[in-house]
């Protein structure tokens, strides 16, 4: 039996915790092999004593067959699963080139939804799934991933009808206990995704907030629909439907996710880091736009954060 051979690029909460929960299953199974690829003190403490995944219902350590910052130790890999920032991905992307074969695949988990189409133009050769994860989790430390609340769900999939190869990856998935489910309409699904996280991270970001606090007050409530309504607005110009629910469910959402939480972007701007302000606020204004769609509260929100 061939061993698969798959590589996360990116060990924050999202990488780090669906990474650890594979290496748990299957590192030194002779079946698969999980590569990690990490920086700095993060490195040092998954290399010397693995990687550390504190949830509400478990705690564990799990340690990679290999944990390296330097893609020729790992060489070609079958999968490469990134988990990056998507302001990082094409530097990401020419980091991780000498694991990538002809015949190796790239699930991305980032934010936004045109991520697929621009690794494609990256990898023009390469198969390109899409995916995005629906999970609350961050890195508290080197070596550590804290991940809170109830969705750890892991949603992917392929623009073409589904094959062995995906529902064989949806096995290998679910064997490592990770809520995995191969999407036959993936385009809607990264969309609804987007959807929810374009809302959130640009007014967590812009009221400062967390996600409850979003729709606990008729001022932020208020906001938190009239965005969502401009978001729908332009993905129907996209032809994307997301239902007529989608509105109800954004605000479902924020108000049972763990209080005290937020979205990344809301927490880079706090720790004055870098954030995905264009992906995921600005690319809808650029969108309506495109479109002709009036959308005065994304421009005032795109305004305000990209000024910061």
């Amino acid at each position: 039996m061939t061993k698969i051979r798959i590589a996360f690029l990116g060990l924050g909460g999202v990488g780090g915790y669906y990474g650890g929960k594979l290496a748990a299953r299957y590192s030194g199974s002779g079946r698969v092999e999980v590569c990690f690829f990490a920086r700095g003190e993060h490195l040092k403490a998954i290399q010397e004593t693995g990687i550390h995944i504190i949830t509400d219902e478990e705690d564990f350590i799990a340690r990679p067959d290999l944990a390296t910052d330097n893609p020729q130790d790992a060489g070609v890999v079958d999968y490469v699963i990134i988990t990056t920032k998507s302001y990082d991905l094409r530097s990401s992307i020419e980091f991780i080139r000498p694991c990538i074969g002809p015949h190796t695949i790239i699930l991305p988990l980032l934010n936004g939804g045109d991520i697929t189409e621009r690794i494609r133009e990256i990898l023009p050769e390469n198969i390109v799934w899409s995916g995005c994860s629906y999970i609350v989790s961050r890195k508290t430390g080197p070596g550590v991933i804290r991940a809170t609340g109830t969705f750890y769900k892991l949603v992917f999939g392929y623009d073409k009808e589904p094959n062995e190869q995906l529902q064989n990856f949806e096995k290998l998935l679910q064997e490592a206990r990770i809520d995995a489910k191969l999407s036959v309409n993936i385009r809607e699904s990264i969309w609804k995704k987007f959807f929810f996280i374009s809302v959130s991270a640009s007014l967590t970001s812009y009221f400062d907030v967390g996600f409850n606090e979003l729709v606990d007050t008729p001022d932020r409530l208020n906001m938190t629909v009239g965005l969502a309504e401009e978001f729908l607005k332009v993905a129907k110009a996209e032809g994307i439907n997301l239902g007529e629910n989608a509105i109800e469910q954004v605000v479902n959402r924020a108000e049972v996710l763990p209080a005290g939480t937020t979205t990344s972007m809301h927490s880079d701007f706090k720790a004055g880091n870098r954030t995905e302000v264009e992906t995921l606020t600005g690319v809808i204004v650029q969108l309506a736009q495109k479109h002709r769609i009036y959308t005065p509260l994304y421009e005032t929100v795109y305004n305000s954060l990209k000024n910061r």
